[in-house]
């Protein structure tokens, strides 16, 4: 540690703390635009000055380290202030530079509000500018559809550059020119081809970076803004929504480094058009093969009639891959009210067994653990679509911490390079049994990490490829008593929570696979379950929320509650248990899911033994205590690890990972009923072709 004296007041703090983070930890708040704490100190705002003892000038307090200032003649601690007339002086000069040639367009600008440079202008500038020359004016760029350039307002601060290059790992963005001509720019003037790019409208200190498709639409002081999660993909990442009136108007990040950092996927961020598109206002039920609307009884009343023709054994329910922990632990509790056994919410058919322990199916070494990994092998997933930002962290550990990265699966550009081993279960095998120069190296590794992707779990050798997989780990010394490196990456956000809840086959039970079979159900209730295709023949009950594949294969449809519209729980892919609220009401006479279900099992002559959400949490947190441990993850244990990497498994020769039918931007109901991530496809594809030509 080393001592310095700032604004009087003397701390210790490593030497390699800036004289930012020093100043900080006196609570002194230094202004920056340049500066941000997860990109690289560029140093070029001036912005941060502060007065050092001794020095003639001001400092940069950004780019000085602590162990850069010299001690006292005596060996005094350096001497740093903050606040001296010197030091408001330098602020000054440095903000009637910025403004030179910033245009005056706060009236008309949709940062207004939340905009940096208006507040510091405010707070350090001077009242006046000594500048009367006509200021300088920029063409705007096209970028892409989500991001709104006005670069005549750019103060070159070059985040955007940065996130592009360090984080997002696609260097669309950069510098050209020189001085007053400098210009930041996307090269050729193309679209940016990040799944991350939108984060760079949150990076931007002025109005230059903005959202295209929020322009214009409200002021922030309009706005009602509610915590919430997202359900995109399985990471949970922390989200905040502002809506007015019943409208969400756009999606931010949270702050939470150990799961999304203050990163969200542009899916995340501009999926909210897709909210109120396409949605299930009101119950629907089939008649002479048309849907034609019918009150909340009648569709009730049609539904208890063939149950009640039913036996249990021809019922069944899929869980969908956005629904919250609270419904599927009601749709559980009445399948088993009714006695059916058949049940899963596994709708692509990965080989996940909650009867093997937790471990065997949750990210073990925590997403913040990719941190500490020193090796990161990726099997049967291309997390730069599974789960953009966990991408962005995978990089972040090969960039800044030297961890190396291999793949075996699809030869994708992840945003940083890996050793290629190979494409299937073959491969997989030879590593499992410790062939090849890779293995010696996977044995060698301090914290391996082995990430299963649900491609890899879904094919027909998903069930040996767990196996191997945790033989792999195993024999990498990654189940060890302090480290558990064995990470199954979900896409679906409902997936941890419904295997947790034991929604798979009962006793007797079909999987997903086996109800969707010709013939094998009369009665089928599809709760969210949008991406399986049931043939002719069973009577179909959708519950969910957009006019999707369930609704148009649907005998009865009850409409339900979007994520944005309910207090639920989601349990995201390291086991995470987090909580949403409700930022708007749902549309219509759309409910929300738990809701339908207890008010449907009063028909059905199941009733469900609770009237409110906080009697079904107790209820749920009677039958599984973990998840009333908010924001925490119940620990696992590794003994099924180590008997599921001693079975003997057989698999095929050339044996191959499924791949992904749905792109990135189509993967869920919300998302294809979304104009922006129809135009996000059409871009990526028109990109995709051009770097293949």
């Amino acid at each position: 540690m080393a001592k310095i004296i700032v604004d009087g007041i003397e701390l210790d703090v490593p030497p390699e703390f800036t004289l930012l983070q020093a100043a900080e930890q006196t609570g002194a708040e230094i202004p920056r635009f340049c500066f941000h704490e997860r990109l690289s100190v560029a140093g070029n705002c001036r912005m941060c000055l502060v007065e050092v003892k001794g020095s003639p000038k001001p400092v940069a307090s950004c780019a000085m380290a602590v162990k850069d200032l010299r001690p006292g003649p005596n060996g005094e601690p350096p001497v740093v202030n903050t606040r001296t007339p010197f030091v408001k002086k330098a602020r000054e000069g440095v903000m009637e530079f910025l403004l030179i040639n910033h245009p005056l367009d706060c009236p008309i600008c949709d940062q207004g509000g939340e905009c940096d440079l208006q507040d510091q202008a405010m707070a350090y500038g001077s009242d006046s500018s000594r500048f009367a020359e006509n200021k300088r004016a920029v063409e705007d760029k096209y970028i892409g559809p989500l991001v709104k350039t006005t670069m005549t307002r750019c103060i070159q601060c070059t985040r955007c550059v940065r996130f592009s290059t360090e984080v997002a790992g696609v260097p669309d963005l950069g510098a050209i020119g020189r001085g007053e001509d400098m210009e930041i720019t996307t090269y050729l003037e193309s679209a940016m081809t990040s799944e991350l790019q939108g984060n760079v409208i949150d990076l931007c200190p002025v109005g230059a970076l903005t959202s295209k498709p929020y322009a214009f639409t409200a002021r922030p002081w309009e706005l009602s803004k509610t915590e919430s999660i997202d359900v995109m993909d399985a990471l949970g990442s922390n989200i905040r929504v502002d809506a007015r009136g019943r409208e969400v108007l756009r999606i931010l990040p949270r702050e939470n480094d150990d799961v999304n950092e203050e990163w969200i996927s542009d899916k995340t961020r501009f999926v909210w058009d897709g909210l109120k598109s396409q949605r299930l206002d009101r119950p629907y039920v089939r008649e002479n093969g048309r849907l034609r609307p019918a009150s909340w009884a009648e569709a009730f009343g049609v539904i208890a009639k063939r149950v009640s023709a039913a036996q249990p054994g021809r019922i069944g329910a899929i869980a969908g891959d956005l629904v919250s922990v609270e419904e599927v632990f009601a749709l559980k509790d009445l399948m088993g009210r009714l006695g059916v056994s058949n049940m899963d919410c596994r709708q692509d058919g990965a080989a996940l067994d909650p009867s093997l322990g937790r471990s065997s199916y949750i990210f073990n070494p925590t997403i913040a653990g990719l941190d500490e990994a020193d090796l990161i092998l990726i099997i049967g997933s291309n997390p730069r679509h599974d789960a953009p930002v966990l991408n962005a962290r995978i990089r972040k550990a090969w960039r800044l911490n030297g961890a190396r990265v291999a793949v075996i699966g699809a030869n994708a550009d992840l945003t940083y390079s890996y050793d290629y081993l190979g494409a299937g279960v073959d491969t997989l095998k030879s590593l499992a049994d410790g062939s090849g120069s890779f293995a010696d190296v996977l044995k060698k590794a301090k914290r391996p990490v082995v990430i299963v992707g649900q491609d890899a779990l879904a094919g027909g050798e998903g069930a040996a490829v767990l196996a191997l997989a945790a033989r792999i780990a195993s024999g990498a010394n990654a189940l060890s008593g302090d480290w558990n490196g064995l990470a199954v990456l979900h896409k679906a956000a409902a997936r941890v929570g419904a295997l947790d809840l034991g929604f798979v086959p009962q006793s007797g039970g079909l999987d997903v696979a086996g109800m969707i079979a010709p013939g094998a159900l009369d009665v089928l209730f599809l709760l969210g379950a949008d991406e399986v295709e049931v043939p002719a023949g069973a009577f179909v009950v959708y519950q969910g929320t957009h006019g999707d594949r369930g609704a148009n294969r649907a005998d009865v449809i009850l409409p339900g509650a979007a994520y944005t519209e309910k207090n639920a729980t989601w349990v995201n892919t390291e086991g995470r248990v987090q909580i949403g609220a409700r930022a708007v009401f749902p549309p219509g006479e759309a409910r929300e899911d738990w809701a339908v279900l207890r008010a449907l099992s009063d028909v059905l002559g199941a009733r469900l033994p609770y009237d409110s959400l906080s009697e079904l949490r107790r209820a749920l947190y009677a039958a599984h205590p973990h998840f009333a441990a908010i924001d925490a993850i119940a620990p696992s244990d590794i003994d099924g690890l180590r008997s599921l990497s001693a079975r003997d498994v057989t698999v095929p020769a050339g044996a191959g990972f499924r791949t992904a039918s749905d792109s990135f931007y189509f993967s869920n109901p919300i998302a294809r009923a979304s104009a922006l991530m129809a135009e996000c496809a059409a871009v990526s594809g028109r990109a995709a072709l051009q770097a293949a030509e």
